[in-house]
């Protein structure tokens, strides 16, 4: 087949010339799970055929083709505009001309050749409407890329961050809230903080993909599955979960599934909240990192490529800066999808195509984000063991052990007087003999402050 040859149809011609806005074609993702349903839809039906009129020949050609498709051998024929009908019914023409064309060839090339001709409404789109084809599409799509995708980055993400939790389990450095000294921590325990907020960002979106996974295959224009057979859905839908590896399922309610898109909308907040997440870990390992002179400097970047243009010499966090800006995106992606979530009315929500588009930009995003910070940065941080130790055992907070033996105002009264005299916690208390002195090595041993008394 030549790239330029044209394999769709009027419905597609129309498409094209109507909607000339953004450039963005609508996702392949959502074309490519279009014929995947396509495929599984023409299975089913030949289980009907005298309802149908999908016989055995009819389906094996459609599938053949939509599998073509599904493979990515014909993405040059699919350019329709993202902001297009909001139902997307002009991309599901598109993949329904297209494998309407080659089912309708390698008909015409069986020995001996057939006459028949493949329509794509009557054939390819039989038992079907765009209003549950394509949100089911979208679903598919969403679920694939958070599985090879975004789990992937994140757990990769992960790791690294517990691996660096690991190697950092014993260095020593100041705690800090409000951006002010507090009591000692371990490194360690930051990472392993962060650790935790991607482990716990991968659960919830595994909790979510259950949901995503109800899709309404079946209902045809309205919910009610008119002019479908009863049970084809089923049969297509396990079709689709032995091509995808999915776990998809019927909608219990397909009106509520083809009305509203509360599942895509949660998907998306979810990714949001992992994004958010994302923004804080590597906003706070650029300002960990910052300096090298007159910044915190308590852990070390790789130098990954020259960090200005004018001033020699300079690196940048540039890998953290790539995650915070994809993070931005995120959210504002997020935006868009809630927006349109609310669109749904009556039954039919006809912002699909624009959820469609910025909810899988989210999922490879974070996902590839992701991935590249754990390689390129996290798992090459280096710890100044020397500078963490310092800045612990200068913190004034390094008082907050003695709140239990002078108690909480005695305290402050030491420590206003080290910050206004210069001098340590240590000189003040020896000084007013408010503490024995053989026991200040306890009491202002910041490693086992930073280490702190466990869980119980």
């Amino acid at each position: 087949m030549a790239n330029d040859e044209q394999l769709y149809g009027r419905a597609t011609e129309l498409a094209l010339a109507n909607f000339t806005v953004s450039g963005r074609p609508t996702p392949l993702a959502v074309v490519h799970a279009l014929a995947r349903i396509k495929a599984a839809m023409a299975t089913a039906n030949r289980r009907f055929a005298e309802e149908t009129g999908i016989d055995d020949e009819l389906a094996a050609a459609i599938a053949a083709a939509a599998a073509e498709v599904a493979d990515g051998r014909c993405d040059e024929q699919f350019g329709v505009d993202v902001f297009q009908t909001g139902s997307g019914t002009s991309t599901n023409m598109n993949v329904n001309e297209v494998v309407a064309t080659l089912a309708t060839r390698r008909l015409a090339a069986a020995d001996p050749p057939s006459g028949r001709t493949v329509h794509p409404n009557d054939h390819v789109n039989a038992s079907q409407s765009t209003n549950d084809t394509f949100p089911t599409a979208i679903r598919i799509a969403a679920l694939v890329g958070v599985r090879d995708v975004l789990v992937p980055g994140l757990t990769r993400l992960a790791e690294a961050l517990g691996g660096r939790a690991d190697a950092f389990a014993t260095v020593v450095k100041a705690g800090r809230t409000h951006l002010m000294d507090a009591s000692p921590i371990m490194l360690g325990h930051e990472f392993g903080g962060y650790r935790s907020q991607v482990t716990e960002a991968i659960e919830r979106i595994a909790d979510t993909t259950r949901r995503v996974a109800s899709v309404p295959l079946g209902g045809t224009a309205t919910g009610n599955g008119l002019n479908a057979p009863v049970g084809a859905a089923a049969i297509a839908i396990e079709e689709l979960n032995r091509s995808t590896g999915l776990s998809l399922r019927p909608a219990a309610d397909r009106f509520a599934t083809q009305g509203g898109q509360d599942a895509l909308v949660e998907l998306s907040g979810q990714v949001r909240a992992a994004a958010v997440g994302l923004f804080k870990i590597a906003n706070d390992i650029r300002l960990l990192a910052s300096g090298p002179r007159t910044g915190f400097a308590e852990i070390v970047l790789a130098e990954l490529q020259p960090g200005s243009s004018i001033m020699p010499g300079k690196v940048n966090p540039v890998l953290c800066e790539v995650v915070t800006q994809v993070a931005v995106q995120v959210v504002g992606n997020d935006a868009a999808v809630a927006f349109a979530g609310t669109q749904g009315t009556l039954e039919l929500n006809t912002y699909l195509p624009v959820m469609a588009v910025n909810l899988l930009d989210s999922i490879n995003l974070l996902g590839r984000a992701a991935d590249a910070f754990a390689t390129r940065c996290v798992d090459l941080i280096e710890a100044d063991v020397e500078r963490c130790r310092a800045y612990a055992e200068l913190s004034p907070s390094v008082a907050t052990s003695l709140n239990l033996v002078i108690g909480y105002d005695a305290a402050a009264g030491v420590v206003k007087e080290a910050l206004a005299s210069g001098r340590s916690i240590r000189a003040v208390l020896v000084e007013r003999h408010l503490v024995d002195e053989a026991q200040l090595e306890g009491l202002l041993d910041v490693d086992r402050l930073a280490a702190g008394p466990g869980d119980g």
